[in-house]
């Protein structure tokens, strides 16, 4: 196993079984020739990195018929909007303004009525084409070094660059840190939110460990990997977020000044391993102790004669049914409003989704 940034070897500390795309959602037909990779994590101690050992590669897992639109939530909805006021202080009334990951431009909406330039990237044509229709200038296609050439105008001259939920998506971070910095204004503040390792830890959350979810990020390993490419983090922002996120703000060394916060977190995270392998090794013995609670939990429900549902088709809960072996004959069906999963089942374990 080799480290994604590095290319140094890494060992696997925990596997987690055989596991589907977690967002592929299937028809009966398609049963037999279901998707399956070894979903082993491991851990490098030089950049504290959390990664996948294996995945499907970007195009399995974003298609044309991706199925999740972040304008689907109430609440994501919101708390874009608030994202996005956010990030106007590190904006001029003309700015140039690029995300990465924009889906169905639910963030990059906030500023079509104003002066600032900005488009989006997505790679899902389904959700490219809905964040078109919003009015949002959207490319159809994955952000990298060779996709950026094109916005001969954004080269060296953008003052702010966004993701959420998309940088751990990617795989070849190298790629994506240079394009950045291709783009960037001597100012230029690269901003993005993540699932964070310190929360998930702490809540055994394993459920945040699925195909898309490549990398799980901490302070200590933004700070160290950004550091190899000549930035620095700047600041940090706590998010309730996925159970838990990070949002990073880095720009170029000595360029901005750098919150006292960091310094904190990053103090913080030491005393409680993350930037070690010891924190892993406790994640797995609480993974296990989660994985036998709740199929006991279960088998005592069933036992009772009890029925038990679903409650939203997440890509989540594919490693979560998948690890514990929890199929149809536990769950009877699982609820969902988004119309690309009903009457599908569910990855792996071949759940039915119902309206």
């Amino acid at each position: 196993m080799k480290c994604k940034i590095l290319n140094t070897e890494i060992n696997p500390f925990m596997t987690f079984g055989k596991m589907p795309i977690a967002n592929g959602f299937l028809t009966k037909e398609n049963f037999d020739s279901e998707f399956f990779f070894n979903l082993d994590v491991g851990f490098s101690e030089k950049i504290s990195l959390f990664q996948l050992n294996d995945h499907p590669t970007p195009e399995q897992m974003f298609n044309k018929n991706y199925p999740f639109y972040t304008g689907s939530s109430q609440f994501m909805k919101s708390h874009f909007a608030s994202y996005a006021d956010s990030v106007k202080k590190y904006l001029k009334t003309d700015s140039k303004l690029i995300e990465i990951g924009s889906n169905d431009g639910t963030f990059l909406k906030n500023f079509i009525n104003s002066n600032i330039n900005s488009i989006g990237f997505e790679p899902s044509e389904n959700t490219a084409l809905e964040a078109k229709k919003k009015g949002v200038k959207t490319i159809n296609s994955f952000f990298s070094q060779k996709n950026i050439f094109e916005l001969k105008d954004f080269l060296d001259n953008t003052d702010l660059i966004c993701g959420a939920n998309v940088i751990c998506h990617i795989p070849d971070l190298t790629d994506t840190i240079k394009a950045v910095d291709e783009l960037l204004s001597k100012k230029g503040v690269f901003i993005f939110e993540e699932p964070y390792l310190g929360s998930m830890f702490k809540k055994t959350s394993y459920d945040q460990i699925y195909d898309e979810h490549i990398f799980i990020f901490s302070a200590t390993s933004i700070q160290k990997i950004f550091n190899i490419f000549d930035f620095e983090l700047i600041d940090l922002i706590p998010q309730i977020t996925h159970g838990g996120s990070m949002r990073y703000v880095l720009a170029r060394k000595k360029q901005r000044d750098v919150n006292s916060i960091v310094k904190k977190i990053l103090n913080d995270e030491k005393k409680m391993n993350l930037d070690n392998l010891q924190s892993c090794i406790n994640f797995k013995k609480n993974c296990e102790i989660s994985k036998n609670n709740l199929k006991e939990k279960i088998k005592y429900l069933k036992f009772k004669g009890k029925k038990i549902c679903g409650y939203a088709a997440t890509s989540k809960s594919t490693t979560v049914l998948n690890y514990c072996k929890i199929g149809a004959e536990s769950i009877e069906f699982i609820c969902d409003t988004t119309k690309e999963k009903i009457g599908k089942y569910s990855p792996g374990m071949h759940i039915p989704i119902v309206s």
